[in-house]
């Protein structure tokens, strides 16, 4: 059959980037614990394509991860990487990975225990910089959060408004760095945390923990970014928190990222 693929392309225009988005396929990911938790990614895979090629082989992207079945995880993207490497013959390839991750939580009065889920992502890698082949990969988790605007508590008689708010932190690590303890200093920078299952009692100890805990979306990137900044496995990072604000017609943002 013919390959119009491989076919000649004379635009003399490389192509960045293609591939395909938006798969649906089951990974493993592992806990600080070393205990696996299956989940779904939506998955994207690129390769760059040479400007005398006039496309690529996308069955090959699916046939590279059927190849890695049952071991897809943060540990095997390195290994996916090469794999697509070698099948594509180019110089770089990309793997993102988005998926939910699951953290059983209990909660603060009751001790009644729920499972809160996390948007969490994986962005690789692999390809030439200064004429070395090198391995990036960036974590990323989206913490949803409370927060209390301490400026509503400070000019009102009774109560302050509170915000919906997400916390999303990004992470390029020297070494490994846990989705819990990404997910962790998220939350320790918030009014409080975000609960599955909330007895009454539960409520209150809530509410009123936000409550003696106001804090900005300034307050949040900035604790957070001093965490991340003291730690030695960290060689960048960005920080964002957006409030979905209960009381104004838009939402509130601020970010951090490293030098």
């Amino acid at each position: 059959m013919k390959d119009t693929q491989n076919k000649r392309d004379r635009r003399k225009i490389p192509i960045n980037k293609v591939g395909i988005k938006n798969l649906h396929y089951p990974i493993k990911v592992n806990d600080r614990r070393n205990i696996s938790q299956d989940t779904t990614a939506v998955i994207n895979m690129f390769v760059n394509l040479p400007h005398h090629f006039k496309g690529t082989h996308m069955s090959r992207f699916v046939e590279v991860l059927n190849q890695h079945h049952g071991r897809i995880s943060v540990e095997e993207i390195e290994d996916i990487l090469l794999t697509m490497r070698k099948k594509f013959k180019c110089r770089s390839v990309h793997l993102e990975m988005k998926f939910p991750y699951f953290i059983e939580k209990a909660a603060p009065a009751s001790g009644a225990k729920g499972l809160v889920d996390y948007d969490c992502a994986f962005y690789a890698t692999l390809g030439p910089v200064k004429g070395k082949t090198v391995f990036d990969l960036v974590i990323e988790a989206a913490v949803p959060v409370s927060m209390l605007c301490p400026c509503s508590k400070e000019i009102s008689d009774r109560g302050a408004h509170n915000q919906r708010s997400t916390i999303t932190i990004k992470v390029r690590g020297r070494s490994l760095v846990w989705l819990e303890e990404i997910i962790e200093m998220a939350e320790s920078a918030a009014s409080s945390p975000v609960y599955a299952l909330l007895k009454r009692r539960d409520e209150k100890a809530v509410t009123e923990g936000a409550y003696d805990r106001p804090r900005f979306a300034e307050d949040a990137v900035r604790d957070v970014a001093k965490k991340l900044k003291s730690d030695r496995r960290v060689a960048w990072f960005q920080v964002e928190s957006e409030n979905q604000e209960s009381i104004h017609n838009h939402n509130a943002y601020a970010m951090v990222v490293s030098s």
